[in-house]
C-alpha cells in the first residue's frame, strides 16, 4: 500500500495513487471533471471552476478524496508536495558544436550536438534510436577531449565494455573513425595489456589507448577477489588496481545493467566509480519501468542528482507500472545527463520502413492443439487458485508452457517461411533472418546452407565474419541471427529486408532488430515481415508489440513498449475459454 501523492501548483491539483478502480471511480466525482495525463501518471484536478458548488472548492474535493482513501486502506498516507509554477517541461534544444571534431568522416550535424552534449555533461546517456550513429558519437567525444585535454580533462586510456559479439565492431570503428588502436582483451594480454598504453610510439602517443572488453569477462580481467560475504555489495569486490589508468568508460548496451542485483551490473559500478567520462549507449534505457534507470544512473555516479534512490523511487516509480511523472522524469534526464533523437527527426533523408504480416499455416497443429489445451487447462487451476503464494508459484510454470506454445508455433512455420526466403533470394535480393530456437536456426541452416549465421553457438570470429561476408560478397544473401546476439550493434545494410519467425515480447527489442538494416547507410526503403502461424497464439503476440504498445514511454520521449506481465497477457489471450 502506498500514498496518495498531493501536488499543488498555482493552478491545479495534481494526484498520483496505487491503481486501484475505486479510487478511479471516486475521482471522477469531483465536478470539474479531473483530467488523467497519461505522461505523467497523474489526475490533473484544476483549481478554478464553475461546476464547484457554493462553499466547497478544489482543495476540499482533494482532501476529502484523499483522507478517504486513507481512511477506506486504499492509501497508506497523504504526501503533500507544491510547485511555484504550473510546471511546462520543455526539452532544451541542443547546442551547438563549436571547434575540430577530429574524426577521419564528417559527423552529421545532430551527431556533433551529442558529442557537445556529452563533454558538457561528461557522464551520461546516449539514447538515440538504433541507427543514429551512438558509436560513432561516443568516439568523437573521447577523442576531442583527449586533443584538447587542456580544456576538457585527459579522457585516455578509454576502457569499452560492449556484448562480445561486437568487440571486432568497436575496435574497426575507432581505427575507422579516429585512426586510434584498440586493444580486444584476450587470455594472451591478460597480465600485460596495460602495457600497450604504457608504451609509446615516435610521436609520444600510446601503442594503444582503448581497450576493449566484454561484460562476460569483466570479473576475469579486472577482479581480483570477491570477499566473502552474506550480501554481494561493491565492497565486496576486491578490483585490480590498473581500473585506476582508465580515465574515461564507454558502456555500450547499457540497459545490461538495469539490474542492481547482478554481479555484472556491480562490476561495471565499481569500474566506473570516480571516473570523470563515462558514457552509457542505449536504445532502450527502459525495457520494463523506470526501476531500469536506477543502477544505470548509478554506474554514472548520477543518481543523487535525483535527490538519491528513495526520492527517485518516490516520485518517479510509483503506480502499479512503477512509472510516474514521466514528463518531469524525461525532462530532468534531459537536463541533467540524457539525450535522445528520433530518425523521422534528424535523418529525413532515411528511407521509410514498414511492417507487414504473413499468414501462414502451421505444419504441426494437432501438437499444438494439445499444447494450447494443456495451457488452458493449467491456466484454468492458476484462476482458480485461492491461496496467493500457489498462484505466485503456478505464474512460473505459466510462463514455461507459454514458451513452450511459442516454440511450437514457431516449427511449424518452417516450411512456410522457407518458400518465403526462396522467393527472394532467388529474385537476387538479400535477407535478413530474425529466429529464436536452435531448432529453427538448424532448420533453416539445413535448407539454405550457404547462409550465415549470428547466434550463441558462433564465436566472436565466426559472428564477425558473418556480418563481414554478409556485407561486402554479393553472393551471400541470407543472414540468420537471433535476438541475443544479432539482434542489437550490428549494421546489416546490405538488406532492405527483415523477416521473423520468432519474436520476442516487447516492441523494442523488435525494433532493434528491424534497425541492423534501417540504419545510417540504408539506401532503400526497408520492409520487415512477421510471420504468424494461423490460428495460434503469433496473432496476439504481434497485436501487443506491435499494435498496443502500452505505456507511452515519455522517459525516453518516444513510445516505446515497456515489457508488460506474460501471464496477464496469457489470462487475456484465453478468457474465452477459461
Amino acid at each position: 500500500m502506498k500514498p496518495v501523492y498531493i501536488t499543488e501548483t498555482p493552478g491545479t491539483f495534481r494526484l498520483s495513487f496505487e491503481y486501484n478502480p475505486k479510487l478511479i471511480e471516486t475521482i471522477k466525482r469531483v465536478p470539474s471533471g479531473p483530467k488523467w495525463d497519461s505522461s505523467d501518471k497523474v489526475w490533473i484536478i484544476k483549481k478554478e471552476s464553475i461546476l464547484y458548488p457554493p462553499g466547497r472548492d478544489a482543495r476540499w474535493y482533494v482532501e476529502q478524496f484523499a483522507q478517504w482513501a486513507v481512511y477506506q486502506r486504499y492509501c497508506s498516507s497523504i504526501s503533500r508536495s507544491s510547485e511555484s509554477h504550473d510546471v511546462v517541461y520543455e526539452i532544451p534544444p541542443m547546442k551547438e558544436f563549436t571547434g575540430d571534431h577530429f574524426m577521419l568522416l564528417n559527423p552529421y550535424p545532430y551527431q556533433l550536438e551529442g558529442v557537445r552534449y556529452a563533454l558538457d555533461h561528461q557522464r551520461c546517456i546516449f539514447g538515440d534510436q538504433p541507427g543514429l550513429g551512438k558509436t560513432l558519437q561516443a568516439i568523437c567525444s573521447v577523442v576531442k577531449a583527449h586533443k584538447e585535454a587542456a580544456i576538457y580533462g585527459e579522457s585516455f586510456p578509454v576502457l569499452v565494455i560492449c556484448p562480445a559479439a561486437l568487440k571486432v565492431n568497436w575496435q574497426r570503428e575507432f581505427k575507422k573513425f579516429a585512426g586510434v588502436n584498440a586493444v580486444i582483451l584476450d587470455d594472451k594480454n591478460r597480465e600485460s595489456w596495460h602495457r600497450f598504453w604504457e608504451l609509446k610510439r615516435p610521436d609520444g602517443e600510446s601503442l594503444s589507448p582503448v581497450f576493449i572488453v566484454n561484460y562476460e569477462s569483466l570479473k576475469k580481467y579486472f577482479v581480483r577477489l570477491i570477499k566473502n560475504s552474506t550480501r554481494f555489495t561493491l565492497a565486496s569486490i576486491e578490483f585490480d588496481e590498473r581500473i585506476k589508468l582508465f580515465k574515461s568508460i564507454i558502456i555500450d548496451e547499457s540497459h545490461k545493467c538495469k539490474s542492481s542485483k547482478t554481479q555484472q551490473s556491480k562490476y561495471v559500478e565499481g569500474i566506473c566509480k570516480g571516473k570523470r567520462w563515462v558514457f552509457a549507449l542505449t536504445g532502450t534505457p527502459v525495457v520494463n519501468n523506470n526501476t531500469d534507470l536506477i543502477q544505470q544512473l548509478k554506474i554514472l555516479g548520477r543518481l543523487d542528482d535525483f535527490g538519491g534512490y528513495k526520492s527517485f523511487v518516490g516520485r518517479y516509480c510509483d503506480g502499479p507500472k512503477q512509472s510516474s511523472n514521466l514528463r518531469e522524469l524525461n525532462y530532468r534526464l534531459w537536463r541533467c545527463c540524457f539525450f535522445r533523437r528520433e530518425k523521422s527527426k534528424v535523418l529525413a533523408q532515411l528511407p521509410d520502413k514498414t511492417r507487414q504480416y504473413v499468414t501462414c499455416d502451421i505444419t504441426n497443429r494437432k501438437e499444438y492443439d494439445d499444447a494450447e489445451n494443456d495451457v488452458i487447462k493449467y491456466l484454468r487451476q492458476y484462476k482458480n487458485a485461492s491461496d496467493d503464494r500457489v498462484a505466485r508459484a503456478m505464474r512460473g510454470q505459466v510462463m514455461v508452457k507459454m514458451g513452450i506454445l511459442k516454440q511450437i508455433a514457431a516449427k511449424g512455420k518452417i516450411k512456410a517461411v522457407s518458400e518465403f526466403i526462396h522467393d527472394i533470394i532467388d529474385g537476387g535480393e538479400k535477407l535478413i533472418m530474425f529466429a529464436y530456437l536452435k531448432d529453427v536456426v538448424d532448420s533453416l541452416k539445413k535448407e539454405f546452407p550457404d547462409a550465415v549465421t549470428v547466434t550463441g553457438s558462433d564465436n566472436i570470429a565466426q559472428k564477425q565474419n558473418a556480418v563481414d561476408r554478409f556485407q561486402n560478397d554479393p553472393d551471400c544473401k541470407l543472414i540468420i541471427l537471433n535476438y541475443k546476439s544479432g539482434g542489437t550493434g550490428l549494421t546489416l545494410t546490405a538488406a532492405s529486408r527483415v523477416g521473423f519467425i520468432e519474436f520476442p515480447w516487447t516492441y523494442s527489442d523488435c525494433e532493434q532488430a528491424e534497425d541492423r538494416a534501417h540504419r545510417n547507410g540504408q539506401k532503400n526503403a526497408v520492409n520487415c515481415y512477421y510471420f504468424l502461424g494461423d490460428h495460434t497464439i503469433d496473432r496476439y503476440m504481434y497485436n501487443v508489440i506491435q499494435t498496443k504498445k502500452g505505456i507511452a514511454n515519455e522517459v525516453t520521449g518516444t513510445t516505446t513498449q515497456i515489457e508488460e506481465d506474460v501471464v496477464d497477457i496469457t489470462m487475456n489471450l484465453f478468457n474465452d475459454r477459461l
